[in-house]
């Protein structure tokens, strides 16, 4: 069966925006034209691939299997073909989902220099701390901590080893008294992480003689959100935590400090991960060498 090849990055443009609207603004065509290359899919195939609503589009079952199916593939074509047609400087959307305690990739620095540095490449940063396939989700690449990264990606370190920490300030400390174990801490006000609504909220970790252990905080505030976590914090709200860097500009000039810190040794820091292609796309190689200057560079 021929199919335009066109209809199908539509269609995967649709599948990953949820909507007529986003894979519209991301193909940089019309909604209208979008509708129409679906429909015409659809009646090519003679199966129906979503379902329409006024607000969103929802795959079918045979829409999930075609997705699938089609988004690898058309990723490596993608790919291939940019490398062939690479003439010029590095070009194109460049797709990157970012875990929200990447505080170094967020910061601000980091993203502006690959932006001064590569003028044609429009960077395009998803924050999600979902646990989500990259390759699936049409991501060109990651950032998250190495532990959780799959082992058939390639890893590029972001950060040198990083450490978790408690944190609360002076004032709270010296009305409520400072944990000496983690498991003083159900006996404090805490303020906990979750990544998604649903989730239960992260479970606190340590390490004690060389033996791994977490602690269930059973927090009195939780939220996705790590800056309202630190402006909860600063405000006196109770001990939260969090990777350390987050909390630096504060823990420098006092206003948070830290508690426990035996029990939390370094481990291995964020890394940006890409699947293993052959060719990697012009603009995913100016991100993959931008990471490594801005690390060397401190």
């Amino acid at each position: 069966m021929d199919i335009d090849l066109n209809l199908l990055r539509v269609f995967v443009a649709v599948a990953e925006g949820d909507n007529f609207r986003a894979a519209a603004d991301r193909l940089g065509v019309t909604r209208s034209a979008v509708s129409q290359a679906m429909r015409k899919l659809e009646d090519r195939l003679g199966v129906a691939l979503v379902t329409r609503s006024t607000r969103s589009v929802r795959l079918t079952e045979a829409g999930h299997r075609l997705h699938q199916q089609l988004a690898q593939p058309l990723a490596q074509i993608g790919a291939a073909l940019e490398d062939a047609l690479d003439d010029g400087p590095p070009r194109g959307l460049l797709r990157v989902a970012v875990t929200s305690i990447a505080e170094r990739f967020l910061a601000g620095p980091l993203v502006a220099r690959f932006a001064q540095a590569y003028p044609q490449v429009t960077l395009d940063v998803t924050v999600t701390d979902a646990e989500s396939d990259i390759v699936a989700e049409g991501f060109d690449a990651g950032v998250r901590l190495g532990e959780v990264i799959e082992q058939d990606m390639i890893a590029v370190p972001l950060t040198g080893p990083v450490r978790q920490v408690v944190v609360a300030t002076p004032g709270y400390l010296a009305a409520h008294g400072t944990p000496m174990h983690p498991r003083e801490l159900v006996a404090h006000r805490c303020i906990g992480w979750r990544p998604a609504p649903g989730v239960a909220p992260y479970r606190w970790e340590f390490v004690q003689d060389g033996q791994d252990f977490d602690v269930a905080v059973q927090p009195q505030v939780t939220t996705n959100d790590m800056l309202l976590m630190v402006r909860t914090a600063l405000a006196g709200g109770g001990l939260t935590f969090g990777i350390e860097e987050t909390f630096t500009p504060w823990i420098a000039r006092g206003e948070l400090v830290t508690v426990l810190e035996a029990f939390l040794p370094p481990f291995p820091g964020f890394f940006l991960y890409y699947p293993d292609r052959r060719n990697l796309p012009p603009k995913l190689r100016a991100l993959i060498e931008h990471v490594r200057g801005f690390r060397e560079a401190g």
